[in-house]
């Protein structure tokens, strides 16, 4: 089904504040997760510059690609909990069975054990690793080109677009497993008939015996339209606020 016939049955079946449904704790899981992920990969990139062989330039993709994945699965790893409370307030309709971020946590916890907090957390890994590998990769290696071709464009406008593009390939190389780990955060959820032991092998499965190949791509628009502008606008307020600051204290002193 399309977008807007998607759109019109939420307002219909939920009304106009569905599509807030889970904001809060989205903006309280991407704070952690946006912070430790451009963090830690800066980190990451210094301490593999250290290593023997990797510092040398003709290496800087490889630094890239592994920096980010290490990156993305560090951050992923703290903040997953949090990604769970978020999937499964999303994801109701009419019937709240989870009335908010604390009552979700502590739901999990009482009726899944605590590791009902940490269901598709392999499925994430595998994805989020080359997702943020490929997303910082892109990025650096677009606004590098992008920066030596045309060296008088606006670096906003030159982090904004390269981010965008990031987020396109990173988005279109990760979303199956993305998929994957949503469907298996949601097993065992209040109110649901999936009660039974999920695993990514028996997740994957499921997807192509009820939807086929096309099955792991069902939401990749939408996804498209979410990753775009806020992909981009992450890492243009990044370069702005941080290497743009940093370029100021060093005039300063």
């Amino acid at each position: 089904c399309s977008i807007w016939h998607e759109a019109s049955r939420i307002v219909r079946e939920e009304g106009f504040g569905a599509f807030w449904k889970g904001n809060l704790v989205t903006i309280v899981h991407r704070l952690p997760y946006s912070a430790m992920s451009f963090y830690s990969y800066e980190r990451y990139k210094k301490l593999l510059g250290m290593v023997p062989g990797l510092d040398d330039p003709n290496y800087v993709s490889v630094v890239r690609l592994l920096g980010g994945g290490l990156a993305g699965v560090t951050a992923a790893s703290v903040t997953y909990p949090l990604d769970v409370v978020r999937t499964r307030l999303a994801t109701q309709k009419t019937t709240r069975y989870y009335k908010g971020i604390f009552h979700t946590l502590s739901t999990i916890c009482r009726e899944e054990s605590g590791r009902g907090l940490y269901k598709g957390l392999g499925a994430t890994l595998l994805g989020v690793g080359p997702g943020i590998a490929i997303s910082f990769y892109v990025y650096e290696s677009l606004r590098s080109h992008w920066q030596m071709e045309r060296p008088n464009d606006s670096n906003a406008v030159v982090s904004l677009f390269s981010g965008s593009l990031s987020g396109i390939a990173a988005s279109t190389a990760t979303f199956p497993l993305d998929l994957v780990k949503r469907r298996m955060q949601l097993h065992g959820a209040a109110g649901t008939s999936q009660i039974e032991k999920s695993s990514i092998t028996g997740t994957i499965r499921q997807i192509l015996q009820k939807e086929g190949p096309r099955g792991f791509y069902r939401g990749i628009v939408p996804e498209y339209l979410k990753v775009v502008p806020s992909v981009g606008i992450a890492f243009m307020t990044y370069e702005h606020y941080v290497f743009g600051e940093a370029a100021n204290v060093a005039a300063v002193v």
